[in-house]
């Protein structure tokens, strides 16, 4: 459980992380506090009155003039650091607090805040009128509602001393002009960058560091003025974020104006990959002729030849270090999850070539089952026929006086067997009994 008024979770990005919240003697070390207003304006105010305050509190203080509302962002020890972080002036009188805002000290400040879009609309008007190149992009009024704060933008210096009179007197109020950056209007709007994520001017950044053209060039970035421009118009602030890493690792590469020569051909630099450290060289300066891309160790043992007088054959090293009867593996064709697709296709096709076989083998043996099964029918049926006319059976010289009775019936038989056969499909054919 967190201590009382300790809060871990940064709400934003101007919010500081108290790591001394509940320690004894951090707490009481300084009646100075922190205090936050909108547009990411702090100030530092001095609680002489030793009013119990907490981070989150909403209290009205000192203003010039009246007084003003703001929230309470940090108390105790770590408040003396970050006024040394900022630059305080310990030699002015400083501002004190007057108290906890009061119901009547909220209502004012929100009908005040509820003015600030109009009076923007308007100032922007006024000030087009008066043909200012200026942008005006936010307005601030004070708790009390007795003074206005513009917050603008503009590229060269502005004389608004016209436009403070006419504002004054459309508003009735006291006037105060605040010129900010490009970077901290975008920050304060907000947004998605172009990587998917929210702006970092308005997520974690608080100083804002001048980006050149030459950061981009360090890391071999196209200088196409849309990709290298945020929403503010002005140069990416991650530019600046890996120029460091960059610079040590260019200094590992040979120098770009040096010329490789070989036996053929004098190559020129073409384009370095800076983290791979992998060049490219060409045989004309400006398009990409007999381009070959080597690594860094191999270009230094190439500019040391030179310098010896030497010349290789090609810029490519050949290695040819390879002990017979060592064939090369493709490591990745292993490791490749579609191997175990191709074995099974040739098992499929192999029981594909088998199953016709087996087909062929049952129909057989069953064709001759069926046949079987109706000549044992057919003669079930001819001997009842047989034993109903009173035929017995006859030995000697009766049996071969009737073969030749016999024949045209076996003939019979054989074209009835022929007729079966051809209603089964098969073409098997009986032979009579010789």
């Amino acid at each position: 459980m967190n201590a009382k008024g300790c809060s871990k979770i940064q709400n934003s990005k101007l919010n500081t992380y108290d790591w001394l919240c509940g320690v004894p003697d951090a707490e009481g070390a300084t009646d100075f506090v922190e205090v936050q207003f909108k547009n990411t304006r702090k100030g530092y105010y001095l609680n002489n009155t030793h009013i119990p305050l907490e981070k989150g509190d909403v209290v009205a203080v000192e203003a010039s003039p009246g007084h003003d509302i703001g929230t309470v962002t940090l108390t105790g020890k770590l408040v003396l650091i970050q006024m040394r972080k900022n630059n305080y002036r310990y030699d002015l009188e400083p501002k004190k607090v007057y108290r906890k805002a009061r119901p009547s000290d909220l209502e004012k400040y929100e009908e005040a805040k509820a003015k600030e879009h109009a009076t923007m609309i308007r100032s922007r008007q006024i000030a087009a009128s008066l043909g200012l190149e200026m942008k005006i992009g936010d307005v601030e009024y004070q708790g009390d509602g007795n003074k206005a704060i513009f917050y603008y933008i503009a590229d060269e210096r502005v004389d608004f001393r016209q436009l403070i009179k006419v504002l004054a007197e459309a508003f009735r109020v006291r006037i105060e002009m605040k010129q900010i950056g490009a970077r901290q209007e975008a920050g304060r709007i907000g947004g998605i960058g172009p990587c998917g994520r929210e702006l970092c001017c308005s997520s974690w950044m608080t100083s804002f560091v001048s980006v050149a053209t030459s950061a981009a060039r360090y890391q071999d970035v196209s200088m196409n003025p849309q990709k290298l421009a945020g929403q503010c118009a002005k140069l990416k602030c991650c530019i600046n974020y890996e120029i460091d890493a960059y610079v040590e690792a260019s200094k590992k590469l040979p120098s770009r104006e040096i010329q490789l020569e070989t036996k053929d051909h004098t190559y020129y630099h073409f384009k370095t990959d800076i983290l791979s450290g992998m060049i490219t060289y060409s045989t004309d300066k400006v398009m990409p002729i007999n381009a070959i891309t080597i690594s860094t160790r191999r270009a230094f043992e190439i500019i040391n030849m030179n310098k010896r007088g030497e010349k290789p054959d090609t810029l490519e090293q050949n290695i040819n270090t390879q002990p017979k009867g060592q064939e090369l593996r493709d490591v990745a064709a292993q490791e490749n999850v579609n191997r175990f697709d191709n074995k099974n296709k040739k098992r499929r096709k192999k029981s594909n070539s088998q199953q016709p076989v087996q087909q062929q083998t049952q129909t057989s043996q069953n064709d001759k089952k069926s046949n079987q099964e109706q000549q044992d029918k057919f003669e079930k049926k001819n001997q009842p026929q047989a034993e109903k006319k009173g035929q017995q059976p006859q030995t000697g010289k009766s049996e071969q006086s009737q073969t030749g009775k016999q024949r045209p019936n076996r003939n019979r038989q054989r074209q009835r067997n022929k007729q079966i056969n051809n209603s089964n499909g098969t073409s098997t054919e009986t032979k009579p009994d010789a």
